[in-house]
Protein backbone atom coordinates (compact mmCIF):
# COMPACT_ATOMS: atom_id res chain seq x y z
CA UNK A 1 0.00 0.00 0.00
CA UNK A 2 1.36 3.32 -0.98
CA UNK A 3 0.85 6.57 0.40
CA UNK A 4 -1.49 7.30 -2.70
CA UNK A 5 -3.96 4.28 -1.64
CA UNK A 6 -7.39 5.36 -0.60
CA UNK A 7 -8.59 4.09 3.00
CA UNK A 8 -12.38 3.12 2.78
CA UNK A 9 -14.89 0.98 4.21
CA UNK A 10 -17.90 -0.76 2.91
CA UNK A 11 -20.98 -0.54 5.03
CA UNK A 12 -24.43 -2.82 3.80
CA UNK A 13 -26.72 -4.71 5.51
CA UNK A 14 -26.66 -7.48 2.98
CA UNK A 15 -23.58 -10.12 3.12
CA UNK A 16 -23.84 -11.21 -0.33
CA UNK A 17 -24.00 -7.04 -1.83
CA UNK A 18 -20.92 -6.51 0.63
CA UNK A 19 -18.65 -9.11 -0.31
CA UNK A 20 -19.43 -8.48 -3.95
CA UNK A 21 -18.61 -4.60 -3.56
CA UNK A 22 -15.23 -5.54 -1.45
CA UNK A 23 -14.86 -8.12 -4.54
CA UNK A 24 -15.04 -5.00 -7.37
CA UNK A 25 -12.52 -3.34 -5.44
CA UNK A 26 -10.09 -5.94 -4.67
CA UNK A 27 -8.06 -5.60 -8.13
CA UNK A 28 -7.85 -1.71 -7.50
CA UNK A 29 -4.36 -1.38 -6.01
CA UNK A 30 -5.02 2.61 -5.25
CA UNK A 31 -7.83 1.41 -2.77
CA UNK A 32 -7.63 -0.51 -0.47
CA UNK A 33 -10.53 -1.53 2.10
CA UNK A 34 -9.74 -1.28 5.55
CA UNK A 35 -13.10 -2.45 6.98
CA UNK A 36 -16.81 -3.34 6.44
CA UNK A 37 -20.20 -3.54 8.69
CA UNK A 38 -23.52 -4.56 8.31
CA UNK A 39 -25.49 -1.82 10.17
CA UNK A 40 -24.46 2.15 10.61
CA UNK A 41 -23.87 1.91 14.11
CA UNK A 42 -20.81 -0.47 12.97
CA UNK A 43 -20.40 2.26 10.42
CA UNK A 44 -19.90 4.93 12.66
CA UNK A 45 -17.60 3.47 15.42
CA UNK A 46 -15.56 1.95 12.55
CA UNK A 47 -15.07 5.24 10.90
CA UNK A 48 -14.36 6.57 14.58
CA UNK A 49 -11.54 3.45 14.88
CA UNK A 50 -9.74 3.81 11.26
CA UNK A 51 -10.69 6.99 10.01
CA UNK A 52 -10.89 6.25 6.45
CA UNK A 53 -10.73 8.81 3.39
CA UNK A 54 -14.42 7.57 2.42
CA UNK A 55 -17.24 5.44 3.71
CA UNK A 56 -19.72 3.69 1.32
CA UNK A 57 -22.82 3.56 2.64
CA UNK A 58 -25.94 1.88 1.88
CA UNK A 59 -29.02 4.04 3.21
CA UNK A 60 -31.43 1.08 4.51
CA UNK A 61 -29.66 -1.10 7.30
CA UNK A 62 -30.59 -1.99 11.07
CA UNK A 63 -29.85 -0.74 14.07
CA UNK A 64 -28.72 3.02 12.76
CA UNK A 65 -29.95 3.61 8.64
CA UNK A 66 -27.31 4.98 6.12
CA UNK A 67 -28.71 8.90 6.72
CA UNK A 68 -27.92 8.65 10.17
CA UNK A 69 -25.25 7.10 10.74
CA UNK A 70 -23.70 9.75 7.96
CA UNK A 71 -24.86 12.63 10.11
CA UNK A 72 -22.94 11.40 12.95
CA UNK A 73 -19.88 10.48 10.62
CA UNK A 74 -19.94 13.96 9.49
CA UNK A 75 -20.38 15.36 12.82
CA UNK A 76 -17.96 13.72 14.26
CA UNK A 77 -14.01 14.37 14.41
CA UNK A 78 -12.88 12.04 11.12
CA UNK A 79 -12.12 13.73 8.01
CA UNK A 80 -14.23 10.64 5.87
CA UNK A 81 -16.07 11.40 3.23
CA UNK A 82 -19.44 9.47 2.71
CA UNK A 83 -20.29 8.23 -0.31
CA UNK A 84 -24.07 6.43 -0.07
CA UNK A 85 -24.71 3.37 -2.80
CA UNK A 86 -27.95 1.67 -2.85
CA UNK A 87 -30.93 0.78 -4.87
CA UNK A 88 -33.18 3.82 -3.97
CA UNK A 89 -33.44 6.98 -6.28
CA UNK A 90 -36.55 8.80 -4.52
CA UNK A 91 -36.50 12.46 -4.35
CA UNK A 92 -36.91 11.82 -0.08
CA UNK A 93 -34.33 9.15 -0.38
CA UNK A 94 -31.50 11.79 -1.93
CA UNK A 95 -32.49 14.90 0.03
CA UNK A 96 -31.85 12.96 3.29
CA UNK A 97 -28.90 11.40 2.66
CA UNK A 98 -27.54 15.11 0.65
CA UNK A 99 -28.90 17.17 3.70
CA UNK A 100 -27.08 14.76 5.89
CA UNK A 101 -24.09 15.56 4.59
CA UNK A 102 -23.11 13.17 2.19
CA UNK A 103 -20.64 13.88 -0.39
CA UNK A 104 -22.50 11.51 -3.17
CA UNK A 105 -25.35 9.18 -4.04
CA UNK A 106 -24.60 5.98 -6.23
CA UNK A 107 -26.89 3.65 -7.44
CA UNK A 108 -26.01 -0.34 -7.14
CA UNK A 109 -26.37 -0.62 -10.83
CA UNK A 110 -22.92 1.22 -11.51
CA UNK A 111 -19.96 -0.01 -13.00
CA UNK A 112 -16.88 -0.62 -11.15
CA UNK A 113 -15.05 2.00 -12.99
CA UNK A 114 -17.36 4.61 -11.95
CA UNK A 115 -17.40 3.03 -8.71
CA UNK A 116 -13.79 3.83 -8.40
CA UNK A 117 -13.92 7.15 -9.97
CA UNK A 118 -16.49 8.45 -7.68
CA UNK A 119 -14.49 7.08 -4.82
CA UNK A 120 -11.73 9.33 -5.84
CA UNK A 121 -13.28 11.93 -6.38
CA UNK A 122 -15.11 11.95 -3.37
CA UNK A 123 -11.90 11.50 -1.61
CA UNK A 124 -11.06 14.99 -3.02
CA UNK A 125 -14.62 16.22 -1.72
CA UNK A 126 -15.93 16.84 -5.01
CA UNK A 127 -19.62 15.92 -5.14
CA UNK A 128 -20.38 12.76 -6.58
CA UNK A 129 -23.93 11.53 -8.19
CA UNK A 130 -25.20 9.15 -10.56
CA UNK A 131 -26.83 10.66 -13.64
CA UNK A 132 -30.37 9.28 -12.89
CA UNK A 133 -29.97 11.11 -9.40
CA UNK A 134 -28.68 14.48 -10.86
CA UNK A 135 -31.74 14.28 -13.28
CA UNK A 136 -34.39 13.85 -10.29
CA UNK A 137 -32.44 16.82 -8.51
CA UNK A 138 -32.43 18.99 -11.23
CA UNK A 139 -35.73 18.09 -12.22
CA UNK A 140 -36.87 19.62 -8.69
CA UNK A 141 -34.82 22.34 -8.92
CA UNK A 142 -36.43 23.98 -12.04
CA UNK A 143 -39.93 22.73 -10.79
CA UNK A 144 -41.16 26.71 -9.38
CA UNK A 145 -42.26 27.31 -5.81
CA UNK A 146 -45.72 26.66 -4.46
CA UNK A 147 -46.94 30.06 -4.08
CA UNK A 148 -49.13 30.91 -1.28
CA UNK A 149 -51.68 33.98 -0.83
CA UNK A 150 -52.42 35.14 2.31
CA UNK A 151 -56.68 35.49 3.25
CA UNK A 152 -56.55 39.31 2.82
CA UNK A 153 -54.40 39.04 -0.65
CA UNK A 154 -56.45 36.38 -1.36
CA UNK A 155 -59.30 39.23 -1.79
CA UNK A 156 -57.72 41.56 -2.89
CA UNK A 157 -56.72 39.64 -5.65
CA UNK A 158 -60.57 38.24 -6.07
CA UNK A 159 -61.83 41.95 -6.29
CA UNK A 160 -59.13 42.50 -9.01
CA UNK A 161 -60.76 39.32 -11.07
CA UNK A 162 -63.95 40.91 -10.36
CA UNK A 163 -62.87 44.36 -12.07
CA UNK A 164 -62.58 46.59 -9.07
CA UNK A 165 -61.00 49.64 -8.96
CA UNK A 166 -58.40 50.03 -6.08
CA UNK A 167 -60.94 52.83 -4.58
CA UNK A 168 -63.70 50.07 -4.92
CA UNK A 169 -61.61 47.44 -3.42
CA UNK A 170 -61.18 49.29 -0.59
CA UNK A 171 -64.71 50.03 0.29
CA UNK A 172 -65.55 46.41 -0.36
CA UNK A 173 -63.08 45.34 2.05
CA UNK A 174 -63.18 48.32 4.31
CA UNK A 175 -59.33 48.60 4.12
CA UNK A 176 -57.49 52.07 2.44
CA UNK A 177 -56.69 52.34 -0.88
CA UNK A 178 -53.15 52.37 0.42
CA UNK A 179 -53.55 49.38 1.99
CA UNK A 180 -54.97 47.30 -1.58
CA UNK A 181 -51.70 48.70 -3.15
CA UNK A 182 -49.26 47.18 -0.85
CA UNK A 183 -51.29 44.13 -1.18
CA UNK A 184 -50.65 44.28 -4.71
CA UNK A 185 -47.30 44.65 -4.70
CA UNK A 186 -46.65 41.42 -2.65
CA UNK A 187 -49.28 39.54 -4.95
CA UNK A 188 -47.09 40.92 -7.97
CA UNK A 189 -44.17 39.52 -6.12
CA UNK A 190 -45.12 36.41 -5.23
CA UNK A 191 -46.41 36.00 -8.53
CA UNK A 192 -43.53 37.64 -10.68
CA UNK A 193 -45.70 40.42 -12.49
CA UNK A 194 -46.15 43.53 -13.00
CA UNK A 195 -49.66 44.61 -13.62
CA UNK A 196 -52.90 43.59 -12.44
CA UNK A 197 -54.48 41.84 -15.64
CA UNK A 198 -51.12 39.45 -15.60
CA UNK A 199 -51.38 38.49 -12.00
CA UNK A 200 -55.32 37.95 -12.59
CA UNK A 201 -53.78 35.78 -15.82
CA UNK A 202 -51.11 34.06 -13.76
CA UNK A 203 -53.62 33.20 -10.86
CA UNK A 204 -56.02 31.83 -12.99
CA UNK A 205 -53.61 29.28 -14.94
CA UNK A 206 -51.84 28.08 -11.45
CA UNK A 207 -55.45 27.50 -9.88
CA UNK A 208 -55.20 30.43 -7.11
CA UNK A 209 -57.86 32.67 -7.94
CA UNK A 210 -60.59 29.77 -7.80
CA UNK A 211 -59.12 28.90 -4.18
CA UNK A 212 -59.48 32.73 -3.20
CA UNK A 213 -63.11 33.11 -5.06
CA UNK A 214 -63.64 29.42 -2.64
CA UNK A 215 -62.31 30.68 0.31
CA UNK A 216 -64.33 33.86 0.02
Amino acid sequence: MTEDTLRIIVVDDHTVMRAGVIALLASEPAIDVVGEAGDGRAAVELVERLDPDVALIDLRMPVLDGTSATAEIVAGRARTRVLILTTYDTDAEIERAVEAGAIGYLLKDTTRDQLVDAIRSASRGETVLAPRVAERLVARMRQPAPVTLTPREADVLSAVADGLSNPEIGRRLVISEATVKTHLLRVFAKLDVTDRTHAVVVALERGLLDRCQRSG
